[in-house]
């Protein structure tokens, strides 16, 4: 594979795909590190995510550096990708020594019911090119301190990530066969979705990829974890900090070249204030400095390839043709870019509502604008969409924000109040609901979906009673 820059398109390395056969000698690797590595206590297994820890914090320039150069991303935006990969090795570090289960009180007389936690086995993970590094290592990283081996299939788009990811597990000396890298395209994924060997697999990209990984680990009743589209959308009530949430707004929208899963995709605004709203983000938008990546000061890179280019210009061709009015961007930008790269203007869109394409994510910076009257109207555009990702509310109304919040509210899997949709802790569990997968990564309780759980009823008496009062007497 020839992995080029999306900053100018030249070519900066050459990534070999992984056969099939050595697929499956990976797969094969795997199973055996997973039952080494499944005896070993979770907390020296956290030892090695503590060694991963440390190199990725002294490298962590370098890594970014790669992040900017085959992704695109600024310079602030890829070292924070790196720094979230420390800060879960850390979660997973203190995780390690807190693997806990339940004791339940038993019915039965000198019975004790408690729960146990086991390691899966082999986790596979498919990761998106826009976090080339994070979103492996939300996964890996618990994986790991789980007590399982991992294979991971990245995006072709971030294949050299992927491999200085891989230098950083080789320089920790991890165990052979505990966590590999394949390279390739679909079809690599999938032979990792119906391999037998592989107990989870973790799938980051689109819906389309998500529901194909679904059916092929249904099939042999294989679990999936699943982190699918999202078209995000925030709700600016005429309560609003303006000056706090247009900033949030922008970088919702903006950042990353709108190329996140968590990307502010809908602006709900109520009515009272729309057309001073749309007058900020105009005269926002107009000031964004748009450009090659690594040049200090610059907000917005380049889109990840020309396809991408297409799909927001037809994205624009649509809204204008379903009722939309283009207010600020969406053009191409070539003067004094570098050759090459794929740069656009961010859009703002107004919107006559949940029209048509509105209700479809495009993977680009276009913000649909959509007003509202009443706080009901506005969760119900808000949730109008099959994708249940990321969602927010800006509010200093607290009867607003706890509805939001509620089970009548938001029917996304993140709900933030005075905060954009983008950005999210890894303390947290990450994920949504719907068409975006049902899935949950990083932190809280995430760590359960790496893991099989066991109950054990232990009798420490002399007698044998029954569950419910049953009687069998012999």
């Amino acid at each position: 594979m020839i992995c080029r820059s999306p900053i100018d398109g030249a070519v900066i390395g050459e990534v070999e795909e992984t056969s099939r056969e050595n697929i499956e000698a990976a797969i094969e690797r795997a199973q055996s590190a997973a039952l080494q590595w499944r005896v070993v206590p979770a907390p020296k297994r956290g030892e090695l995510v503590g060694q991963i820890a440390q190199i990725v914090r002294r490298r962590k320039s370098e890594l970014a550096a790669i992040i900017t150069l085959e992704v695109g991303k600024t310079t602030s935006e890829a070292e924070g990708e790196v720094q979230e990969w420390i800060d879960i090795c850390e979660f997973a570090v203190g995780l390690s020594r807190q693997l806990y289960g339940l004791t339940i009180a038993s019915e039965r007389r000198n019975h004790r019911v408690m729960e146990q936690w086991h390691p899966l086995g082999t986790i596979g993970i498919i990761t998106a090119f826009n976090f080339p590094m994070a979103v492996w290592a939300w996964n890996a990283m618990l994986a790991l301190v789980c007590g399982n081996s991992v294979i991971w299939k990245p995006s072709e788009k971030g294949a050299i990530c992927a491999q200085a990811v891989q230098n950083v597990l080789d320089e920790a000396a991890a165990p052979k066969g505990l966590a590999q890298l394949i390279q390739g395209g679909r079809e690599a994924g999938m032979l990792l979705a119906e391999s037998q060997h592989v107990a989870l697999l973790s799938a980051t990209g689109s819906v389309a990829m998500g529901k194909q990984v679904a059916l092929t680990m249904a099939k042999r009743l294989g679990r999936c974890l699943l982190e699918l589209g999202g078209n995000n959308a925030a709700i600016l009530a005429p309560s609003a900090d303006l000056n706090l949430a247009l900033p949030a707004i922008v970088f919702s929208a903006v950042g990353t070249a709108g190329q996140r899963c968590t990307t502010l995709r809908r602006l709900i605004v109520h009515e009272s204030i729309l057309p001073g709203v749309l007058d900020r983000l105009r005269d926002a938008y107009g000031r964004l400095p748009i450009g090659d990546p690594r040049q200090p000061g610059v907000l917005v890179g380049p889109l990840i390839d020309e396809q991408a280019w297409l799909n927001m210009r037809a994205a624009l061709d649509s809204v204008t043709a379903q009722g939309g009015v283009l207010i600020s961007g969406g053009d191409r930008v070539t003067q004094s870019m570098p050759s090459g790269g794929v740069y656009v203007r961010p859009a703002i869109v107004k919107v006559p509502g949940n029209v048509q394409i509105v209700c479809e994510e495009t993977f680009a910076p276009i913000l649909y604008v959509l007003g509202y009257d009443r706080i009901e109207e506005a969760i119900q555009l808000q949730n109008g969409v099959r994708q249940g990702l990321s969602s927010a509310i800006f509010t200093n109304d607290m009867r607003e924000a706890e509805w939001f919040m509620s089970p009548a509210g938001s029917d996304c899997g993140i709900a933030n109040v005075n905060i954009g949709t983008s950005g999210a802790e890894i303390g947290g569990a990450f994920g949504g609901e719907k068409d975006t997968g049902g899935g949950r990564e990083s932190g809280s309780d995430a760590w359960k979906a790496y893991m099989r759980r066991t109950t054990n009823t232990i009798n420490y008496g002399r007698e044998l009673p029954l569950a419910q009062g049953v009687r069998f007497e012999i």
